[in-house]
């Protein structure tokens, strides 16, 4: 049974930004580290960005670092990925995931996906 629910994806111009959430139901996001992936059109899925549990630590693929910004608010069982100077080849599938390790992190868990297309 799915429990993470991701929103917020959209159409956006280059250099825009947009703000991805990640609502978990049924169980509570503070057992877990949590992530975002995504997956272009005719890519594999890659590694985006994850948190530790409490928030305090944060890590990036190299094409995002800079740009891109994973929160968490587990009071809120939700999970944020705010995308700043946003490029055409940021367009993709977005996912929310969890797993239970920070380094060396796998997801074990995924959300249904929201899509993210950037204008040129």
């Amino acid at each position: 049974v799915q429990w993470l629910a991701e929103s917020g994806g959209g159409v956006a111009q280059a250099g825009g930004s947009l703000r991805l959430s990640c609502a978990a139901s049924g169980r509570r996001i503070a057992e877990y580290v949590m992530g975002w992936s995504r997956q272009a059109p005719g890519k594999e899925r890659e590694f985006v960005a994850a948190v530790n549990w409490s928030g305090g630590r944060t890590y990036y693929t190299d094409s995002v670092e800079g740009r891109f910004t994973i929160s968490r608010d587990n009071a809120k069982d939700t999970v944020y990925l705010q995308m700043n100077s946003l490029k055409p080849e940021d367009t993709a599938f977005y996912y929310c995931t969890a797993g239970d390790s920070y380094l060396n992190y796998v997801p074990q868990y995924w959300g249904q996906g929201t899509q993210v297309t950037v204008s040129s």
